[in-house]
């Protein structure tokens, strides 16, 4: 992921969770995910998969929407 949507995402995690009154401790004890990888996902320093992602968004009643976007390369029939 760019830089920027991996702080962009870490901020609004940690907003929402903030908003919900749970702790980090309580995020990653609900969604399986380590205390580590919260803090770093919300300091912007983690590298989360999508799977990791999915749980704890889930938890937090956000969604992730991936778009796709063609930067002028052939689509091979895939997009157009």
């Amino acid at each position: 992921m760019l830089p920027n949507t991996i702080i962009a995402i870490g901020q609004t995690i940690s907003k929402r969770r903030e908003v919900l009154k749970i702790t980090q401790d309580r995020l990653s004890a609900i969604s399986g995910v380590s205390l580590r990888t919260i803090r770093e996902i919300e300091q912007g320093t983690g590298n989360p998969s999508l799977e990791t992602l999915d749980k704890l968004l889930g938890i937090l009643g956000l969604e992730l929407i991936v778009r796709l976007k063609n930067k002028g390369l052939p689509t091979l029939g895939l997009m157009d």
